[in-house]
């Protein structure tokens, strides 16, 4: 199981699942929905940037299709609380598009989204920074996968 798809491509696929979820399934709405909607969104847009951020302080690759061209291993900033923040950044967008569209199967469709991610993204990635870092066992023993 190797990385193929850039994974904001699939952020934006299960995006449209979310979207399509409602010709099955009656919508929710709520007052504010939309603002609530938004403020979820910008935070998972915020965890996402905060992990770009220490890629680029570290002078390191974000390109998520050839993790093993990593030259350090990022475990500062939000990578202090999770491994892999850009996929919960992703994920907390994915709620956010949820709440928005009303959509009631969100939450079963952000599983499977990490389900996808962890399986075709993070694994090799995690292989990868096993192979090339020397602390990655350390660092993966305190600090979880997502949460």
């Amino acid at each position: 199981m190797e990385t193929k798809i850039p994974p904001p491509v699939v952020t934006l696929i299960f995006i449209f699942f979310i979207g399509l979820s409602n010709r099955f399934v009656e919508p929710f709405s709520f007052m504010y929905q939309l603002p609530v909607g938004i403020v979820i969104i910008i935070c998972g847009l915020l965890v996402l940037i905060s992990a770009v951020r220490v890629f680029k302080h570290l002078e390191t690759t974000i390109n998520p299709l050839q993790p093993s061209q990593a030259s350090k291993l990022a475990t500062i900033g939000p990578f202090q609380y999770t491994r892999n923040p850009m996929y919960l950044g992703m994920s907390i967008m994915l709620l956010g598009f949820g709440i928005i569209f009303g959509a009631k199967l969100t939450i079963f469709i952000i599983a499977l989204f990490a389900l996808y991610i962890t399986f075709f993204q993070i694994m090799p990635e995690e292989r990868a920074m096993n192979e090339k870092f020397t602390d990655w066992k350390n660092y993966s023993s305190k600090v979880r996968r997502w949460l």
